[in-house]
């Protein structure tokens, strides 16, 4: 996985380096980071806070907030946001869209097919540039999916 500037970024919490992408890895945003690279489901802040208790039961969900926030602003994680629901995080760098089961509340991550580019299926003026992505698709799964 590579970050925005085309750095190398971990993909297991054994590899965080002590500074990322400029950032000072502290043993806060290294436990919070660890959190969101070994279960990638998209949680919210509440959620990220109560699974770092786990192994770290001083840390305060302001300073959980203020981790995420940092992971964010230094391009190691999206922040995702589903309409009027809690901001959700997202280790996943690459272009990709969310789909979220209706019946289960489950976000999935979905890739682009091979050669497809967001460009190909937008009617978008000659000359546009696409810095940012965020869409989100809604709708149910397949039983057994």
């Amino acid at each position: 996985m590579l970050g925005n500037d085309g750095e190398a970024l971990p993909t297991a919490a054994k590899e965080i380096p002590p500074e990322l992408q400029g950032l000072r890895m502290t043993k806060q945003r290294r436990e919070v980071y660890s959190v969101l690279l070994h279960n990638r489901d998209h949680p919210t802040a509440n959620e990220v806070f109560g699974r770092v208790q786990a192994d770290m039961p001083s840390i305060s969900l302001a300073t959980v907030y203020n981790c995420l926030d940092a992971l964010v602003d230094h391009g190691l994680i999206n922040r995702v946001n589903f309409d009027r629901e809690p901001s959700r995080f997202c280790v996943n760098l690459t272009p990709h869209v969310h789909f979220q089961d209706k019946k289960s509340g489950v976000i999935h991550d979905l890739s682009f097919k091979d050669g497809c580019q967001i460009t190909d299926v937008l009617d978008l003026p000659n000359g546009t540039e696409v810095s940012e992505l965020e869409l989100t698709i809604r709708g149910f799964l397949p039983k057994g999916s």
